[in-house]
């Protein structure tokens, strides 16, 4: 037999996983390796919620001829999101592989059977165990520096993926802003007319007041995203635990909200770059580390790039030159930060709305990542992901 496949379970074997992507991206450039904790975080029942209404299981592939770790993987069931159009849908992700159709198939066909034993009808991925700001997609373009919280592969693993079955649900789309530019001039119009609409408010968060911002994400999310696909309600204390984790390496200047007539609008939350600071650390964080992360986030403040991880705008406030007032106000205070570029990161190909926002800013290409899905039973008619509607206002 030529490989061995080992469901992950002792301490060895949950460091092999970790550093298996240490091996397999040892001689490229652009890879930030992903900090060790917050992977096992991940599969770790006391410290992710999905585990709530959930289950994972990850495991490693082992060579049989020199005893080498030559692949990894995870799958992972959602119960709050596995009924989708009909289907039973789990996920699989945190893939790594030599470049080898056997090896990555016996991945694939170990999620594949899992995912089969627990009643589900098709795969998702690669995803995450969690939120979709983190870990999701299939890198296809755009192999160059990835931002904190963003998957990077090797070109090749779109090959696996697409010859093992695996069809793109969506398409994900990050682009990058030179914000030492200005924007388009209808931009500035826009904007304009909205800070001087009486009604209107902006202001970046305070983290004194932080319980406040957390109810008005939630109320504002809850709203804007009711059309999504496969939309689940966020809870306050989801995002709780995000800004917890998050507090750290917040610049207020960087998170704003918007509100009409004292109602929550609006808000954008761009964090700073910290894969510029943790490429240094090749996945550990041990004391060492923390001391350096200090002195270079705070003394030094080599970051020069951040990503917008998220962006909405209540429905019925939609129309209003919200999304502009949102995006442009934070220019002038994160430039003196030392700020020049952002990744704006990442929009399905699924939100026309927020793709002609996104390219009306005049942003450079970035990235493009997909979201795979494999149905089970191939006869069955696959299905992309269902396009939202331009106007939700209404």
């Amino acid at each position: 037999m030529k490989y061995e496949l080992q469901e992950v379970i002792s301490e060895v074997q949950k460091q092999q996983f970790l550093d298996l992507a240490r091996y397999i991206y040892k001689d490229d450039p652009h890879w930030v390796c992903p900090l060790d904790v917050e992977i096992e975080s991940i599969f770790d029942p006391q410290k992710n919620t999905f585990f709530e209404h959930g289950c994972a299981k990850r495991w490693i592939l082992i060579r049989s001829a020199d005893k080498k770790v030559v692949g990894r993987v995870a799958a992972f069931i959602n119960y709050k999101k596995v009924h989708q159009n009909g289907l039973k849908v789990g996920g699989m992700g945190f893939f790594e592989c030599i470049n080898d159709l056997e090896a990555a198939y016996t991945l694939f066909d170990a999620c594949q059977s899992w995912l089969r034993e627990q009643g589900m009808e098709a795969m998702d991925g690669p995803i995450n165990f969690g939120e979709n700001d983190m870990w999701w997609g299939l890198l296809v373009e755009g192999f160059t520096h990835p931002a904190y919280g963003m998957n990077y592969h090797l070109p090749y693993y779109k090959d696996l993926f697409e010859t093992y079955g695996f069809q793109v649900f969506y398409s994900q789309v990050s682009k990058h802003l030179d914000i030492t530019r200005p924007l388009p001039e209808r931009w500035q119009k826009i904007l304009q007319r909205v800070t001087h609409n009486p009604r209107v408010k902006f202001e970046s968060i305070q983290l004194k007041n932080i319980e406040k911002y957390i109810q008005d994400f939630v109320t504002i999310y809850n709203d804007a995203w009711q059309f999504h696909e496969n939309f689940t309600p966020v809870t306050t204390e989801q995002i709780r635990k995000t800004f917890q984790k998050l507090k750290p390496i917040i610049e207020p200047v960087m998170i704003w909200f918007a509100y009409v007539d004292n109602n929550p609008a609006g808000f954008i939350v761009c964090i700073p770059d910290i894969n510029q600071i943790l490429k240094k650390f090749n996945g550990k964080f041990g004391w060492w580390q923390k001391l350096q992360f200090i002195y270079y986030l705070k003394v030094k403040r080599i970051m020069n790039r951040g990503r917008v991880t998220i962006i909405g705008v209540s429905t019925k406030y939609q129309q209003m030159g919200i999304e502009v007032g949102l995006s442009m106000l934070p220019f002038e205070p994160v430039l003196k930060r030392g700020y020049t570029e952002i990744e704006l990161s990442w929009v399905g190909d699924f939100n026309p709305k927020m793709r002609s926002v996104m390219e009306a800013t005049g942003a450079k290409d970035g990235k493009i990542h997909h979201t795979y899905r494999k149905l089970f039973d191939m006869s069955r008619p696959f299905e992309r992901s269902k396009i939202i509607a331009m106007n939700t206002r209404k």
